[in-house]
């Protein structure tokens, strides 16, 4: 990926709100956290990493993240992006997304040969198991999510049989369940925290004996950008979400701004899709990015703000993130066996 643009140090605040600012002066309110989680930068550079090794063309199994920008980047570098993995030919390489895959998509893979290096997000791997394991202790299974998004295929094809969809409140009012005493939820990375609470308030209010899962589901970074996006949305008039359509976790970042106070909230890929006519009367605008959002697409929405006479920017920074997770074994082992075979033969 390409960096951002250098721009001028930006003032900011830690862990508290700017004020509007004074008179006609126009200001835009940037959040942070913001942008690239560790499980979307590890997915982003298996990619990159995989395309130095191997060459081109190393294929990805649906998007590695859920962003139009990665997706173009990675394809003009070589990178396939397929649905399945019967559309690989047989003994290439192909990288299974950050939002994990079914075991079975694992058993297709190997019966045609395929090179696998596999990219699920250490969170989501964390689900998956909590789904086998709870299912292999004879528990019904409750997730919390949204039918059709990846993740959430990949974690119910870890125990089908035991995991029931429940996708807000009012499903969670319906739901018919075996075992009312040996009940437990899970629930996709990327979601809302209130409005997930809210379902599983719902199901305690029917099932009180259901039990949590035994750390949170909800990712780190999806809880971070949310608690960062409240805390700007309270003094704008207007919420610029960066990041894709089908990023859930960006699509909730505008939920999240809305529900907080923002005047008005909208998501775009990119500045180009900013309508001018949000701003009109704004004196105030915040900006934030979904966790699979490169920095350079912010970096253009400011550029594009400051053209339109907000040129102040301040940074509400509400947490600090340093976690970083490994690159997947397969791909260590290939790239340490590359550098050995380098300096033998120099």
């Amino acid at each position: 990926m390409q960096p951002a643009p250098a721009r001028p140090p930006i003032p900011h605040t830690m862990g508290g709100m700017a004020t509007t600012p004074a008179g006609n002066e126009r200001k835009v309110l940037l959040a942070a956290p913001r942008g690239y989680c560790a499980g979307v930068d590890r997915a982003v550079v298996t990619v990159e990493k995989a395309l130095d090794l191997y060459g081109a063309p190393v294929y990805v199994r649906k998007q590695i993240v859920h962003n139009k920008h990665v997706v173009e980047t990675l394809e003009r570098r070589g990178a396939i992006f397929v649905d399945e993995v019967q559309e690989v030919p047989e003994g290439a390489t192909v990288v299974f997304s950050a939002h994990g895959v079914a075991p079975e998509v694992h058993t297709q893979a190997a019966d045609r040969g395929l090179k696998t290096i596999d990219a699920t997000c250490p969170l989501v791997t964390k689900v998956h198991a909590e789904a086998k394991r709870f299912a292999t202790e004879g528990y019904d299974i409750i997730l919390i999510g949204h039918e059709g998004h990846e993740e959430v295929v990949g974690t119910m094809g870890e125990a089908p049989e035991a995991i029931t969809l429940v996708e807000d409140p009012k499903s969670a009012e319906t739901l018919e369940v075996k075992d009312p005493d040996k009940l437990i939820w899970l629930s996709q990375t990327t979601l809302s925290v209130d409005e997930t609470m809210q379902t599983v308030d719902t199901l305690k209010s029917r099932f009180p004996n259901l039990m949590s899962p035994p750390s949170d589901d909800i990712c780190y970074a999806t809880q971070n950008r949310q608690v960062a996006v409240k805390e700007i949305a309270r003094g704008s008039d207007v919420v610029i979400v960066v990041g894709s359509g089908n990023s859930s976790n960006s699509v909730r970042l505008v939920e999240v701004a809305l529900d907080a106070g923002a005047g008005s909230a909208y998501r775009v890929d990119a500045a180009s899709e900013i309508d001018p006519a949000w701003l009109e009367g704004a004196r105030t605008v915040g900006v934030t990015s979904g966790a699979s959002v490169p920095e350079v697409l912010v970096s253009e929405v400011l550029d594009y703000l400051a053209a339109q006479g907000f040129g102040s920017v301040e940074e509400v920074q509400t947490a600090e993130e340093t976690l970083v997770f490994a690159l997947p074994p397969e791909l260590r082992r290939d790239m340490k066996a590359a550098a050995a075979s380098a300096d033998s033969s120099s």
